[in-house]
């Protein structure tokens, strides 16, 4: 059974929950997103693979996930970038927001997201086929205007990620 860390709206732990239950019943929790970006400053994206439990087949920024309960953020969003891309890098955080979002199959996300972010120019990505479709890399000012030109093609965080202004310089 995954777990995931309960917080308050100061991103206080108050307990764990499981991970479904969580999502089912819309409870906050702690969640994080991570960029991966290259020497050109292109940002490396995902599609999430058409089986995962929500937003299968959406495009979506490098990895996210939940931190286990006595795991930083940070280790867990190096253990998912591991896990989903086949790769690690150094990760810092460069702001958090709350969200709250209604997904398919009646699934909430209330979730207090970490940004952070990594730089990698090593072209053996490798991703586990059931967490990622595809993968390419974008330019911030090619994804902005594909995300306007196609909003449905994006997961929702994802999208509410980069219209943040603490965004405008990736």
């Amino acid at each position: 059974m995954e777990e995931v860390i309960l917080i308050d709206v100061n991103d206080q732990e108050i307990g764990v929950g499981e991970k479904m239950a969580t999502h089912w019943e819309g409870k906050l929790h702690r969640a994080f997103s991570v960029i991966i970006l290259n020497a050109k400053g292109e940002l490396l994206l995902q599609k999430r693979a058409a089986s995962k439990y929500h937003s299968g087949g959406l495009w979506s920024n490098t990895c996210c996930g939940h931190p286990r309960s006595g795991e930083s953020t940070v280790q867990a969003a190096r253990r998912r970038l591991q896990e989903e891309m086949g790769f690690d890098c150094e990760l810092h955080e460069v702001f958090a927001f709350h969200y709250r979002a209604q997904l398919d199959g009646g699934l909430v996300e209330n979730e207090y997201d970490h940004v952070l972010v990594g730089r990698c120019d090593d072209p053996s990505i490798v991703p586990d086929p059931d967490e990622v479709g595809e993968w390419r890399w974008m330019s911030s000012d090619a994804l902005r205007r594909d995300m306007q030109a196609n909003p449905d093609a994006y997961t929702y965080w994802f999208k509410d990620l980069m219209a943040r202004e603490e965004a405008r310089n990736l």
